[in-house]
């Protein structure tokens, strides 16, 4: 079994990405093959709508056209077992790293027939884990839960089940004092 992390976080080895790193060493523990992948180390950029992973007998057919430091990725990314896509919360919604990630993984596989589809050839079981520097009940009233139900809608339509892990009021800094904030106690 392999599972692949992506982790849409600035900070690799803060709230978002010491998340993923937990959930893979458990997989690890149970025998899978792990692989995380920090999205800032990359130099990549979101969809440019080209569309040529739409065009009928086209050679990029099924699979974004744009080659960068994502292209590897994306090309082995339906071999993996499980994806978990982990970001912080930015806004409101995922960071922009992490949007632009999402565009190119999920439109390629996307298609405009009715009703709508999915080109990948099996069924991945995804996850997203979001990290946020806000109190659990706040949550609905910053309307955040309509950007969570769009990922995952979005992930289930394209890669079949999608479940999420939230984690509230994350540490932001290494020294509080020096820092202008006074939301919570940290």
């Amino acid at each position: 079994m392999k599972i692949i992390a992506m982790n849409g976080s600035p900070r690799k080895n803060w709230n978002t990405g010491t998340l993923l790193q937990k959930a893979l060493d458990g997989a690890a523990a149970q025998g899978a093959e792990t692989e995380l992948i920090h999205l800032y180390d990359l130099d990549f950029k979101g969809c440019t709508s080209c569309f040529a992973c739409k065009l009928r007998d086209g050679k990029s057919y099924g699979r974004c056209a744009v080659r960068d430091d994502l292209t590897p990725i994306l090309d082995h990314i339906g071999e993996a077992d499980a994806i978990i896509l982990g970001s912080p919360i930015y806004f409101g919604t995922v960071s922009g790293m992490m949007r632009c990630f999402m565009e190119r993984l999920l439109f390629p596989f996307m298609t405009y027939t009715n009703p709508p589809g999915s080109l990948l050839s099996k069924k991945i079981p995804t996850a997203f884990v979001y990290t946020m520097n806000i109190s659990e009940e706040l949550v609905p009233e910053f309307g955040y839960p309509v950007h969570f139900a769009l990922n995952e809608n979005v992930m289930k339509r394209i890669f079949g089940n999608c479940e999420s892990l939230f984690s509230y009021e994350t540490r932001q800094f290494e020294d509080y004092s020096k820092m202008v904030f006074s939301y919570f106690d940290p």
